[in-house]
């Protein structure tokens, strides 16, 4: 018998430190999402990326993926007018991996362009809109910018949930309240 109640404690202590754990890993990335660029993140000159873009709703902390043959085509993060002009000469940032993982960390909109000039006149270029923290996890030093003026940010309603985000919640929440119940029962 008190071989049993030790072993019910033992498992009960460990079902309360998982779901701790499991709380805690929640908490710590449970609002960044990886948008697959197009919904598929598949790079090319085919997609229709800014009506992708559109109907999307992207937040600080959010990843871009893309993915695409590094040694066919790249992706260039560049201003407005090197955006709208498809220039590939004046970059502010250059990723030709072929698997390129971006994180959006400012509000406000952002410019990809594939690093092949023609490949940019076809359209394979995407401009996102970051809307702006609402959370007021940044910094008082350096408050994020709200969107320029003309730059329509997408509504609300329209950030889709991570996969796994809600459920993820939930069982952490429930294997945590189980363990913790189970070790106060004892």
């Amino acid at each position: 018998m008190a071989n049993s109640v030790a072993n019910h404690r033992k498992q009960a202590m460990i079902a309360a430190v998982v779901g701790v754990l499991s709380v805690l890993a929640v908490i710590q990335n449970g609002d960044a999402y990886e948008f697959k660029v197009g919904g598929s993140g598949d790079w090319s000159v085919v997609a229709t990326y800014n009506q992708w873009a559109e109907r999307s709703r992207f937040q600080i902390g959010d990843t871009l993926l893309f993915k695409y043959q590094g040694d066919k085509d790249s992706v260039l993060e560049v201003s407005k007018d090197d955006y709208n002009n498809c220039n590939t000469a004046n970059p502010i940032a250059k990723h030709d991996d072929g698997h390129t993982v971006i994180k959006l960390d400012k509000s406000g909109p952002h410019y990809f362009i594939s690093g092949v000039s023609d490949h940019c006149k076809h359209n394979e270029k995407v401009m996102v809109v970051v809307m702006a923290d609402r959370s007021h996890k940044s910094s008082p030093e350096s408050p994020p910018s709200p969107a320029p003026a003309g730059e329509e940010s997408p509504a609300d309603d329209k950030h889709p949930s991570s996969p796994n985000g809600a459920s993820s919640i939930v069982m952490s929440l429930l294997c945590f309240i189980g363990g913790f119940a189970c070790f106060l029962s004892w």
